[in-house]
């Protein structure tokens, strides 16, 4: 596999944020309360990744270790601004629904895990398809999420009726359990066909501890991700 698409792919399926790795909670349970929150919340956390992901990555070997930490929020608060920036002048309404949890990109463990584990380490091409792929995973998690959620708890999707009008809406679909139950679901069906495929004798990725591949403790820790080559440039 062309080693752009393994990123991808990477993200996507086996190391994808919500289902597998289980990152990014907070986000993830709180703005889903429908299929157009969890898309507008995933490709704005998208672009931060990716935008995060590219200068880190040119700025790899200049950041000293010492101040490495410090370094990456700065970059990352500042794609963050510019993306809060915009969704409010172009999109007041998805801003007004996600309300502060999109100041809160800057602490999502996704972003600063891929630039510790993978921007600072990886040419900028990889460390970009590396963003793209992760935060596309996690779009598509959130917008998962928000469409059973919104499916069963309003009768719509996207904002458009698929329900018949006699059907009563589970109201606790929308609200904060709700989350819970969609998630524990969907990771149940996505860990029911994975198990199927490794009896099928198709690989599956092991994932230990909810660690992503090059994490910060792989060196020392002796963890799933510790094949991972750290520091190995293509």
């Amino acid at each position: 596999m062309n080693k752009y698409v393994e990123r991808i792919f990477n993200g996507l399926v086996k190391e994808n944020p919500t289902f597998v790795l289980m990152l990014g909670m907070c986000p993830t349970l709180a703005v889903t309360t429908s299929a157009v929150n969890g898309v507008g919340m995933g490709l704005a956390t998208t672009a931060v990744l990716v935008m995060s992901n590219m200068l880190i990555s040119m700025l790899r070997k200049i950041i000293p270790d010492s101040v490495r930490m410090p370094a990456y929020i700065v970059v990352i608060a500042s794609f963050v601004t510019i993306v809060e920036f915009l969704l409010e002048g172009f999109m007041p309404g998805l801003y007004a629904a996600l309300g502060l949890y999109i100041p809160l990109i800057v602490v999502n463990c996704i972003i600063m895990g891929r630039a510790e584990s993978y921007a600072s380490k990886y040419s900028v091409m990889l460390s970009v398809m590396d963003g793209v792929g992760m935060g596309l995973g996690f779009t598509v998690g959130l917008t998962a999420i928000g469409l059973v959620r919104e499916l069963i708890g309003a009768g719509t999707a996207f904002g458009i009726q698929i329900m018949p009008e006699s059907y009563e809406p589970v109201t606790i679909f929308i609200l904060a359990p709700g989350a819970f139950l969609v998630l524990a679901g969907l990771v149940a069906l996505q860990n029911k066909v994975r198990n199927r495929a490794a009896k099928r004798g198709n690989p599956v990725a092991r994932v230990s501890g909810g660690c992503a591949d090059g994490c910060g403790s792989c060196g020392n820790s002796g963890c799933a991700g510790s094949g991972f080559q750290s520091g190995q440039e293509e």
